[in-house]
Parts: C-alpha cells; structure tokens; sequence
C-alpha cells in the first residue's frame, strides 16, 4: 500500500512561478523517496540524469564525522520533486508576502524502484550517502525542494548549483544541450557548441560518431574540450557564423552540421592513416591538431566565400596541397629556422597550438589559396553532397 510521510515545511515564493519548500526530515528516510539520478545515455543515445558519481572518499570522511559525538550538517540538500509531491498551507500560520508555513506530503512505497519515486537528488549526493551508510540511528538534515515535471529544469538547477563546485566540465557541458534558462555567461556561451558538439558524436553518418571524449562516452578519442574551442573558434569568426544569428533559436544548426559532417569527411580521406588513432599515436587527433585544422576549415571557407561553405570534394581538394606539409604521426615539423619540432612534441598549449596554426596557414595561403579555383568535382567526389534529412540520432 502507497504510504505518506508529512512533513512541516516553509513555501517560499522566489519568483514568478519559481516556489521552494524547504523541510525537516531524517536523512535515513531520503532513499525512501528520492533517488540520485547518475548521468547516462540510454541505448537510444537520449542522455539520461544529471549527477555526477560517488566519490568514496569524500563519503568516508563524512560519514566519520556524523559517527562523532556532536555532528552538523548546516547546509540543506536540494531535491526536486514531481507533481505527486502536494503542498497544504496552514490557514493559521503566520504569513508573509513571500512566505507561508504549511504540511508538504510525499508519497513512497516500501522498496520502491528508483525510477518511480517521486524526488531527485539535485545537490547533496555524497551527505546522504554519508548519512545511509553511518553507524547512527538517525540524523535530522535541512531540505530545500521545488516540485516540476520537466526534466530540463531540474538539469538546469543542478548545472547552477554544480557551476562554482569542482565538478567535471566536461559532464556541464555534456547536460548543457537539454537547457533552456539563463546560464552564467561562460556557460551560455557554451550550449550552441555543446549542441553541435552532442550530434557530431551521436548523430548517424558524423564522421566524428562517437570519437568525442565526453561523460558518457569516455573511451572517445578526441577531448571534448578541444572540439568545443574548434567550434567556438567557427562561431565567433569563422564558416559557422554564417549560420549562426547570435540567437540559439534562429541559429541554423543543421547548415552549421553540413558545413562540418563536409570538411571533417574531407580531412578523415586526405589524412587516412593519421585519422582514427589515439592522440599519442597522432597529432591530428590531439587537441592541437583539432584546433588548428579547424581554422583551416574557415581559411578554406573564406576562400569559397561565395558558396555557403564549401562541399566535402572541395574541401578535400585544397586539403590534399597540405598534406605534404603535415606530420601528424611521423617526422619533424619544419616551423622555420630553429624551430624543428619532432611530430609529437606539438603539446596543446596555446603557444604550440598558435605555431601549428600560423604554419598550415602559411603553407595554404602560399601553395593553396593563390592557385587557381578548383572545379568542384574532384577526385574526392564520394565525399561530396549534403547530409541526408534522414541521418539523425537515434530515438
């Protein structure tokens, strides 16, 4: 039989349509009805959760101090909860223009299932860990909650909570494409990239499907980092900010996709064997590499300015006058007097990422750019042509 436990809680109004409660409840009742949603991806590549693993370390230390003799936790927890949660005021209580006292009711079943119980860990995961596993009978903590449905807000608030904490960035930017509120600005900023970046390593017929480095695909080859600065690069000044409006909204994604599924097809054909390995085994996977030859995509888009970004056989085309220049696995790079560097000893350091750039650059403006305009069928044909309408990430 469903249960109830009542509990007495303040409502506070923050906001239009923004509500908090915030309660008093034994931390060893919490798994009864809330649970910590670990993010993932399910088999359809949908990201699922939104909180970052138990670190077992920190829960140990924790755990040592509740099992002292006078323990406090002063900070809350924050849960969010779904429509099953109800809020009843006290018509006799004292309130305020914001605030009033009131019962909040949460429903919970003996042994229920994680997916069906009705609160989400937002912050506060390795506490209530902590608190499960002490030898204590019991530990009374402060909760703060707000009650929604959607998914993307809770996501939101856990990325605001989580922002100025010594979490992963690259699990912030993972979760970042599924917001849709006002962020801090280093993070706005991010989205459109994590956007791009989420279906250039999802999408069918990328040819960059599932060599992204992220949280939930830690076995990738490239960083997620470095192809976030390739795309930031694009947008501020590059081919992709042809497409792009200064509006998320209006942002035209998928010409933005056609332009990069092109030049990264053409670069994956004219640098095969470099293409496809490790970082340590090639320089064209490391975050220098990406970096630099995603200014060569925009050098190379410039130069057919009057198309709306070149096709993947013309990309391949000025590509192929680079290739001789190029040390990706082997050799030494030839930077000038005095500046031979072993192909490996380019690092991803903005001084090294600045000199592999000013390089190709040169090479393209001087072998590439001054010959003249190649037709647009090549030898690279099978490259060539828009990303179908049916290609998309799997639902």
């Amino acid at each position: 039989m469903p249960k109830e436990l009542k509990l007495p809680a303040i409502e506070v109004k923050q906001s239009q349509g923004k509500t908090l409660y915030t309660f008093a409840v034994d931390g060893k009742l919490v798994p009864q009805f809330a649970t910590i949603s670990r993010v993932r991806r399910k088999d359809d590549g949908v990201l699922s959760g939104y909180q970052r693993p138990e670190v077992l370390s920190h829960i140990d230390e924790i755990r040592t101090y509740l099992e002292s003799n006078s323990p406090m936790v002063p900070n809350a927890l924050v849960v969010a909860f779904d429509s099953r949660v109800k809020f009843l005021p006290d018509s006799k209580a004292v309130t305020s223009d914001y605030s009033r006292a009131g019962v909040l009711t949460i429903p919970f079943e003996a042994e229920m299932a994680d997916d069906r119980k009705p609160g989400f860990i937002v912050d506060g995961q390795q506490r209530l860990a902590a608190i499960r596993d002490a030898n204590i009978e019991r530990f009374p903590i402060c909760m703060t909650a707000f009650i929604t449905d959607d998914v993307g807000q809770q996501t939101e608030q856990f990325i605001l909570v989580n922002s100025t904490k010594p979490l992963p960035k690259g699990l912030i930017y993972e979760l970042l494409p599924g917001t849709t509120a006002r962020l801090p600005s280093l993070l706005d900023r991010r989205r459109l990239p994590a956007q791009l970046l989420e279906r250039m390593n999802l999408e069918e017929g990328s040819p960059l499907q599932k060599m992204i480095q992220t949280a939930t695909n830690p076995h990738g080859l490239i960083k997620d980092n470095s192809i976030l600065r390739m795309l930031e690069n694009s947008l501020n000044d590059g081919v992709l900010y042809r497409f792009n409006s200064g509006d998320e909204a209006t942002a035209d994604i998928e010409q933005m996709l056609n332009a990069l599924y092109a030049y990264w097809a053409a670069v994956s054909e004219v640098f095969k064997a470099a293409w496809g390995l490790p970082p340590k085994k090639s320089r064209l996977m490391h975050g220098a590499g990406i970096i630099s030859m995603g200014l060569i995509m925009d050098a190379i888009s410039d130069r057919y300015r009057e198309r709306k970004h070149p096709t993947a056989a013309q990309f391949a085309t000025d590509l192929v006058g680079l290739k001789e220049f190029c040390r990706w696995t082997a050799g030494f790079w030839d930077f000038g007097p005095g500046q031979q560097r072993k192909w490996n000893e380019v690092q991803n350091t903005s001084k090294d990422i600045e000199l592999l750039t000013n390089y190709l650059m040169i090479q393209y403006k001087s072998k590439v750019w001054s010959a003249p305009s190649p037709a647009s069928r090549t030898h690279a044909e099978d490259l060539s042509g828009p990303r179908k309408k049916s290609r998309g990430i799997k639902r």
